[in-house]
């Protein structure tokens, strides 16, 4: 009798507190090439609005190669996480290049589900045009010169996800510049044929411009619902 009351406690306790029951579950945010932790303060908030532990993690985008960062910069988010908690990982660009990278040659353990949000999964045509121009180095950095579209560079060299793995692409520019070195269609930065991945569990588009898809409601709520349940909402574009 007194282990009946006792577990009706506990299922009142999860039914009144459900936020309480994702303390295990933790999301890492990893920002994009030349950004920071900043652009992803507002994913941030509402997944821990939704009860996940966030570990919005700052690294230097344009200060080391992509393999360098990768080895630094995932296990060092990761142990920010909990002890024993799942762990995510929503990414933005440059990010998840970070995360494929390191998942194939470093297991991780309790490894959830990875959002990506506009990655460069088969180079980017931007970098392929301006690599040579002055300033370019400067402003990415070695990470940056590395997301041609040859079946040499980098991006290019990783194979298919063996991970769980959703993918948020954009097809709506603000740089319509950098839009013509693109296949459209294109957020500007990558074009949506160049987000998709082999091994990919789901992938969906929306209306929004490569800056901007982390701080979309849209975005946001497509992320949570593939966290959760391993699968996007609903085809987003054209909304």
């Amino acid at each position: 009798m007194k282990d009946l009351i006792c577990f009706g406690g506990v299922l009142l306790f999860l039914a009144l507190f459900p936020g309480l029951t994702d303390a295990q579950e933790c999301v890492v945010l990893l920002h994009g090439l030349a950004r920071s932790d900043g652009s992803m303060e507002k994913m941030a908030d509402r997944l821990k609005e939704t009860g996940f532990v966030v570990i919005n993690h700052d690294y230097p985008s344009t200060k080391y190669p992509i393999e360098e960062l990768s080895r630094k910069v995932i296990p060092e988010a990761a142990g920010e996480c909990p002890e024993k908690s799942k762990i995510h990982f929503v990414t933005h660009s440059l990010g998840g290049i970070l995360v494929r990278y390191y998942l194939e040659y470093h297991e991780l353990d309790n490894l959830g589900r990875v959002v990506m949000l506009g990655p460069p999964n088969k180079g980017s045509q931007v970098v392929d045009a301006m690599a040579e121009m002055p300033g370019f180095e400067l402003l990415n950095g070695p990470a940056g010169l590395q997301l041609g579209t040859e079946p040499s560079s980098l991006p290019n060299r990783l194979g298919a996800a063996d991970f769980e793995v959703g993918i948020i692409a954009g097809t709506r520019s603000i740089n319509l510049i950098l839009s013509q070195l693109l296949p459209n269609p294109d957020d500007g930065k990558v074009s949506v044929e160049s987000t998709k991945l082999v091994g990919m569990s789901d992938h969906v588009t929306v209306p929004v411009s490569h800056p901007f898809l982390m701080n979309d409601d849209e975005v946001i709520r497509q992320t949570i619902h593939f966290l959760r349940y391993g699968q996007f909402w609903e085809e987003a574009d054209g909304r």
